[in-house]
């Protein structure tokens, strides 16, 4: 919690840098609240962030207005986590993922938009694609409406997506079908996506990379494998211990996940953010650590690690 001029207020996101390779999965992962969203919507424009740049094709989009921003938006586009709410019930399909080209004035004829949705349909695999794009949202599944909003972010023919916990409010039997049809379009399209998720389990099936966020801060990041499998700031360790157990026989067992117990959830103004919850914080860790390189292409805040000193 910060103060200024007798107001109070958090930094939500606070000095993150991270690079999306084309037609590769940038995973970012925390918890509720650790800023994954708001930095969405800031790359997406829609909260103008209080400095640095977001580079886009080479380009500083934060300078961007008028025609360039919403130039830069048919670029971008988002699939949001509840395929319920970000539906219109009063709209037929045909219009809910024609309406980006309406907006942004593609495709020349009303002809050309029809075939656009319906080409876009078939590519999220929602067959027969006339019958599909003539219903209304409560007539389809959880899944079908959230290959629907994929449907509507794919149809401007996007270079990033954002995808806001795609999965998190759908059938667990469904989620496998969902991702994987990500993971198609990302390779087959070349799509980039930054894909935010609070689940380690989804995203070590869809990213390439991953960061992990806390209290507005990346404290780790590098290639998704080699970060899941040898985690080295204490955060990422207790992501990992808080994932389910899918075998039944230690279901019983008592997991233990290492992180502490804290009176007070308020950030510290000062200093590792994970300060008051984590087993090994130092006087040092007072300090703000630095983000630096500990094994080849991975990085951690993290005063255990000489190089964030």
């Amino acid at each position: 919690m910060f103060h200024k001029n007798n107001q109070s207020f958090v930094r939500a996101v606070d000095g993150v840098s991270l690079t999306i390779e084309e037609g590769k999965a940038f995973v970012l992962a925390g918890e509720s609240g650790s800023g994954k969203t708001t930095l969405a919507r800031i790359v997406l424009r829609a909260i103008e962030p209080d400095g640095g740049s977001i580079i886009f094709d080479g380009h500083d989009i934060t300078k961007y207005e008028g025609s360039k921003l919403r130039n830069f938006r048919t670029n971008v586009q988002m699939i949001h986590q509840d395929p319920y709410n970000s539906l219109d019930p009063r709209m037929r399909i045909m219009d809910i993922v024609m309406e980006p080209l309406n907006i942004h004035k593609k495709s020349r004829s009303k002809k050309e938009k029809i075939e656009d949705v319906l080409e876009a349909l078939e590519k999220v695999r929602l067959e027969p694609t006339t019958d599909i794009a003539d219903k209304f949202p409560h007539m389809l599944s959880g899944g079908q409406r959230q290959r629907v909003s994929i449907a509507r972010s794919l149809v401007l023919k996007p270079k990033l997506i954002l995808a806001d916990e795609p999965v998190s409010m759908l059938d667990v039997s469904v989620r496998a079908e969902i991702l994987e049809l990500m993971r198609n379009l990302k390779d087959t399209l070349k799509l980039s996506y930054l894909y935010i998720t609070h689940d380690l389990a989804t995203a070590r099936f869809i990213g390439d990379d991953v960061g992990i966020m806390y209290a507005g801060k990346i404290v780790e990041v590098g290639p998704i494998e080699q970060v899941l499998l040898n985690p080295l700031h204490p955060y990422t360790q207790a992501l990992l211990d808080a994932i389910s157990e899918p075998k039944v026989h230690n279901l019983e067992k008592e997991k233990i996940i290492r992180i502490k117990q804290s009176e007070t959830r308020e950030r510290p103004k000062t200093g590792c953010r994970f300060f008051h919850r984590c087993l090994y914080s130092m006087d040092i860790c007072k300090s703000d650590p630095l983000l630096a390189g500990e094994e080849e292409n991975h990085y951690v805040s993290c005063f255990i690690y000489p190089m964030s000193i």
